[in-house]
């Protein structure tokens, strides 16, 4: 089983068709990151329309018996995920309605202060706020689950203590493996999987220690070492593949409508646009050599097996139904 905790993909037959020829059963996709409700729901229309045209290799995914059904018919089961809050606007009451129409993820925040936690460019991390705990208990009552890969390190610790449920962290990696602001240092990581969440491992070249040059070695010993402090039955891999994106995509998830000036993210106008992925993940064929790869760590068949996709099956069996069905 293989299961991609996150990507953001310019949604194409073709990439449909890799993730067929690379045995992807599942993947979480963004399906909104600083859009409004309405813009939202016409983002769920157009997939409606990819899952009528492409009907032979993707289904839309709500529960993990979605997952079944695709690798029964060698399709892709296709979940959806926010990557900010902005779809709920400040309503609580649609948190319901959202996940009626098909969400199972949502970040509480997509690198700053938002009405429900602080991001983790902001200087200063005051925590969860009182929308946000409102929030994350009707995300728990309807099995919306809360992502915090954005998020700064307080405010992801206190949506861990605070959730009734397990949290994620989709698609980042260990801050002392690569010192980027948006990976995860011990604690924060701690404090998600020692209550049943979940971290996904990010390919992202920003992510990676040498970015994209780092080795298939490199980024399977991470993961190897990171099972070794925190177990092997919370990790899987969120590979936050952005392919066939324009450069202009990048500007529009760091940047949104929140500021006139153009923000690069960790560093210099050099980090502008996409970088280019590693050699050994390039789409989702290649979702084979990260097993190969973690084959050469020693992690066993079964802690493999996890990483790969059994880890987050498990997970989305028991998070994406209401509260009172667990």
């Amino acid at each position: 089983m293989r299961i991609d905790g996150l990507q953001y993909a310019n949604w194409s037959e073709k990439i449909f068709r890799q993730m067929q020829a690379g045995g992807v059963n599942a993947v979480h996709v963004t399906v909104a990151y600083h859009e409004t409700f309405r813009e939202t729901v016409l983002n769920f229309e157009r997939w409606n329309r990819h899952f009528e045209q492409y009907a032979d290799l993707i289904i839309k995914g709500t529960t993990a018996t979605d997952i079944d059904r695709a690798r029964e018919t060698n399709r892709t089961a296709i979940f959806f995920g926010f990557q900010n809050p902005s779809p709920i606007e400040d309503d609580v009451g649609l948190v319901e309605i959202v996940h009626t129409l098909g969400a199972r993820f949502m970040q509480l925040t997509y690198n700053n202060q938002s009405l429900l936690a602080t991001g983790c460019y902001e200087d200063s991390d005051t925590g969860l706020t009182r929308m946000g705990k409102e929030v994350i208990a009707e995300m728990n009552r309807v099995g919306l689950v809360v992502d915090m890969s954005h998020s700064a390190d307080r405010s992801t610790i206190e949506a861990a203590e605070y959730s009734n449920r397990p949290i994620a962290i989709t698609h980042a990696n260990p801050y002392a493996w690569h010192p980027a602001l948006r990976n995860k240092r011990e604690h924060v990581i701690q404090a998600v999987t020692e209550r049943g969440g979940m971290l996904g491992f990010s390919v992202y070249p920003h992510h990676l220690k040498d970015k994209s040059d780092c080795t298939l070695e490199s980024f399977c010993e991470m993961i190897a070492r990171t099972a070794e402090k925190f177990g092997a039955q919370c990790l899987g891999i969120g590979s936050d593949l952005c392919q066939d994106q324009p450069d202009s995509v990048v500007e529009w998830m760091r940047m949104g409508r929140w500021t006139k000036t153009t923000d690069y993210g960790e560093g210099s106008p050099s980090n502008a646009g996409f970088p280019p992925m590693p050699n050994w993940f390039q789409d989702n064929r290649d979702f084979g050599n990260i097993e190969e790869g973690l084959r050469a760590t020693g992690l066993n068949a079964d802690e493999i097996a996890g990483i790969m996709g059994g880890n987050w099956y498990r997970f989305f069996r028991e998070n994406f139904g209401p509260e009172d069905s667990v």
